[in-house]
């Protein structure tokens, strides 16, 4: 069975960022396209709406160890506002262990100084949460991760 079409986003969440990425409409490549405010959710469901998305990929960052601490819990009450805002859009929580460590050594690699990474590495492991999640969906022909409800209070704020 083959996946719908539809472009994906990748988020990197943060506590004092948010990378976001998107794809083609064949879920083929991961692009950046900005670092917003944790509190700007809105951009996001503007994002989903005008590109018409299948699916949101929230990175869910555990330890090495595969526990989940604070970040996690950030990740994952973001995941859950979100999935309530642009419902009936998934959102899916994707491991992203090591993403942000892959996503500052490939711009260090394409000689990207220190003090002018911090601007878009967000953006960057965002593309390396999304990459991954686009290539397990090629692989297994179905979504991939941990798909997040909406708290049931929620209302649905979108319209597609």
């Amino acid at each position: 069975m083959s996946l719908p079409r539809g472009p994906r986003l990748g988020l990197d969440v943060g506590s004092v960022r948010v990378g976001l990425a998107s794809s083609d409409p064949d879920g083929l490549l991961a692009t950046p396209v900005d670092t917003i405010a944790p509190g700007d959710r809105a951009r996001v469901v503007r994002e989903v709406c005008e590109r018409g998305a299948a699916v949101v990929y929230v990175g869910l960052p555990r330890h090495l160890s595969g526990s989940e601490g604070a970040s996690a819990a950030v990740a994952r009450d973001y995941a859950v506002s979100l999935a309530g805002e642009i419902d009936p859009v998934e959102v899916r929580m994707v491991d992203e262990r090591m993403s942000t460590v892959s996503a500052t050594a490939a711009l260090r690699a394409s000689g990207r100084p220190g003090r002018r990474q911090r601007s878009v590495v967000d953006q960057a492991a965002a593309v390396v949460i999304l990459q991954g999640a686009l290539d397990a969906e090629r692989a297994t022909g179905s979504r991939v991760g941990e798909r997040v409800a909406a708290h049931p209070d929620a209302e649905t704020k979108t319209e597609r």
